[in-house]
Formats: structure tokens, sequence, C-alpha cells
């Protein structure tokens, strides 16, 4: 629970209670005794106060008045790649050669002739209780980002935050999982941090955090890179930390098994082995709301339309998994199923998939890239356009109920977080060229 938030919104709402009422909650989750939650809660409006009392240019911020969650980010799918867009603007220019507005999910510097990739994901927000599995996929999930790029991993490193009353051996349990990727693929975890969230401004057992990973090669493969008259390849996925988190909250759990597994990497390697990394357009990996968004995002960067044959997409998640889905009802082209997905030329193709099958990893040919815009699905002999929903496939009851569907007021949304760019942007400005100027007369 956050307490600095819970205060601040009464104090708000000019709530003569909040002292009864934080003390309530503080004794409620800690089972202290009604002194030291008094204490506590006496402490917590006093900060408040003081933080909150008054305000400058630089501690403010615009607010948009347009939360997280209605605008879908974090969601992998419409708002989300919308904020995503609007982040590479607030950044500007940059001396990267891949940045966020490629839509790539690992960015590139060159340095004394090395291209230097380098990723950083969170923690499935849901796998809070669940350390190890969720420090194990966020590890493989950076280390994807990079391999996709062409570039092999060197290092990783990471940051985890759990709240007050979380269990220290959580940090242990979560580095046990990072730490297992790191062995089997023997690139070291060399630095990371160790926090608390919110100091003693939370108070529960949450935990989050990320894992990031860096990766040097020689040539490079961005999604921008496909081009027509490219085929598209799919390895066999079973999931990572969606999957796993659909399998724990419908009470599926042999399910997760499906995802402990370095099926991806040994692939990637399988290609780097063979030498035919540096003749590959493109490489990503399907996890942005699945085929719906990645496709959608590689579509928009390359100039080209993607297509697919659904059948064979199909065929492309593990069965397990695949049943689970199909049970639940939840569409596997709308979730991320961390499948390889290799575009190349067709003359290439051939030479690719003899090299991931060597390793045992299963890899179809299931579309192509033409001229045109956007992506497509055929199905039954119907080409038809396939989109990313406004969130990705609903995958936990919670989800489902939350739902998929466009809220009504998006547009009148969408011109506030625009306004809040804008902002910020300025703010940047101002700030930049303030230090300039300081820097200057000190020189």
């Amino acid at each position: 629970m956050d307490l600095e938030g819970y205060a601040r919104k009464m104090l708000e709402k000019g709530e003569e209670k909040v002292l009864e009422k934080l003390k309530e909650r503080i004794i409620e989750i800690k089972g202290w005794d009604a002194k030291k939650a008094e204490s506590w809660a006496k402490a917590v409006v006093v900060e408040v106060k003081n933080a909150y009392s008054k305000s400058s240019e630089l501690l403010d911020y615009y607010k948009s008045g347009v939360s997280m969650g209605e605008f879908g980010v974090g969601s992998r799918g419409k708002g989300d790649f919308y904020v995503h867009s609007k982040i590479a603007e607030v950044i500007g220019e940059t001396t990267a050669l891949v940045s966020t507005k490629d839509l790539d999910d690992a960015g590139v510097v060159k340095y004394n002739g090395i291209y230097i990739s380098v990723a950083i994901d969170g923690i499935h927000s849901r796998l809070s209780e669940f350390p190890f599995i969720a420090g194990f996929h966020v590890t493989r999930a950076a280390m994807r980002d990079v391999y996709v790029m062409g570039a092999r991993p060197i290092a990783v490193f990471s940051d985890i935050h759990i709240a007050d009353d979380g269990d220290v051996s959580k940090i242990f349990d979560h580095i046990a999982g990072i730490a297992a990727i790191c062995e089997l693929t023997n690139v070291p975890l060399v630095s990371g941090s160790t926090l608390r969230i919110g100091g003693d401004m939370v108070i529960g057992e949450r935990m989050t955090g990320g894992v990031g990973c860096v990766g040097i090669s020689d040539y490079i493969t961005p999604r921008k890179n496909a081009k027509a008259g490219d085929v598209i390849l799919l390895t066999e996925g079973a999931g990572g930390g969606t999957i796993a988190t659909t399998a724990i909250y419908y009470g599926m759990h042999k399910i997760v098994d499906e995802t402990i597994n370095i099926d991806f990497i040994r692939a990637c390697e399988a290609i780097f082995n063979e030498d035919l990394v540096k003749k590959i357009h493109s490489m990503s990996d399907v996890t942005n709301g699945g085929i719906r968004g990645d496709a959608e995002e590689i579509s928009r960067v390359s100039k080209n339309a993607l297509v697919f044959d659904y059948e064979k997409v199909r065929s492309c998640v593990n069965k397990r998994v695949l049943n689970m889905l199909d049970e639940l009802e939840i569409d596997f082209m709308g979730v991320s199923i961390d499948s390889l997905m290799v575009i190349c030329d067709e003359d290439l193709a051939k030479d690719v998939m003899n090299a991931v099958k060597k390793v045992g990893v299963r890899i179809e040919e299931v579309g192509w890239v033409e001229k045109g815009e956007g992506a497509f699905v055929v199905e039954n002999g119907i080409k038809k356009p396939i989109k990313p929903k406004f969130r990705e496939s609903a995958y936990t009851p919670l989800k489902k109920v939350v739902g998929e569907q466009t809220p009504k007021n998006f547009e009148e949304m969408r011109k506030q977080v625009d306004k809040a760019v804008l902002k910020a942007i300025e703010k940047k400005r101002k700030v930049v060229e303030m230090l300039r100027q300081s820097t200057t007369k000190l020189i």
C-alpha cells in the first residue's frame, strides 16, 4: 500500500480523518500496536504536507488527467504503443543508430567500429510472489532483445525493488532465477541495485524491478530492415512471463514448466554459429502484444506489409500452451509467445531453418513480406488485416474483467497525452539551456 499516495489523495479532498484511516490501514497490514501505528501515520502526514503544500517549476509536472491504466500503458496494445512512440519525441535526436523511434526493444550505438546493443526489461508485474521465475523470464527477455539485434550478450545487470514487508529471501530467489540464465549462457551478471519500493512510504510485499543486457556485434538486424520479397520464419514458442502468469492465475501451474527453457537462445546461437546472422535482414521476438503487436510495429518502421499463414503461426505455439489458451479463450495471436521471428531472403531461409533444427528447436516458414503497409493473416484462403487491440489478449481473470476494448474517450485522452509530451520537452529544453549557460560562465 502506498501510504504517501493514500494520504495525499485524502488531504486533497479535505479529509479530516486522514490520521485515523492511515492508522487503521497500517495496523491492518503491519500488525502493529495502535501507538506505533499512530506515530507512523503522523509522520506520513507531516511529510506529505511539507512536500505537496508548495511547488516549483522544477518539481512540478503537467497533469494530463490520464491514468496509466485507462490509457493502457504497459498493456502492450494501442495505448501502450502510442506512449512509447511519444517517449521518442521527448528524448529527441540522439547519436544512437537504433533508438526508441525505431520500435526495437534494444537500442544500438557504435563505438570504435563495434555495434553495442543495450536492452532492459521489467519483471512481469504479476510475478511478484514468484521471484525465481520472475528473474528467469526477465533475464531471458533482455537477452532475447539483444540477440534479435544480431548481437551476442556479454553482460547482464539487474535492479530489484521490494516493498517494506517483503521477505529478504525474495532477493536471493530472484537473483537465482537471473543467475540460472546467466550460467546456462555463460554471460555474467555484473552489477545491480537492490532497494525498497518507496522506502518507508510503501508497505506490503510487492516486488518489482528489471534486468538489462549488453551485447556486441559487427552488424545489426533491426526491424526496419525487413524487405519486400522476404520470407518470415518462426520458432516454436512456449511463452515466458505472460504465459506463466496465465497458468498461475488460472490454477494451471503445470503449464509453467513449459516456459522454463532456453530454446530461443539455442536457436539464436545456432544461427550465429553457422555465420548466418549477417545475411539476415531482421529478427524479432514475438512479445509485444503477440503477432498482432509486433507485426504492426515491423510494418510501420520497414514501410512494408507482413502476411502470415494463420494455421502455420498457430502450429508454432507449444501444444500444451496452445491448449490452455484455447480452453481459456485467449487469442494466441494477441499474447506474447516468445517465438523467434526471422525475416530473410527466401534463398537463405532453408539454411536458417536447418541450423535451428540441428539444435532441436522447431522452426517453420509462416509468411512473407510484400509491398504495402499493415499486417495480414491468411485464414481459409481469405486474407484479412490484423491489428493490435487496445490491450493485449486478456490472459488473467482480472484482465478479462478490464477488457480489451478501446475507450470511447481515447482521442480526448490522446490529446492530453500529446500536451504532456510538449510540456516535458519544454521543461527539458529550459533546464538544458540553463545548465549550458551556467557552465559557459564558469569556464
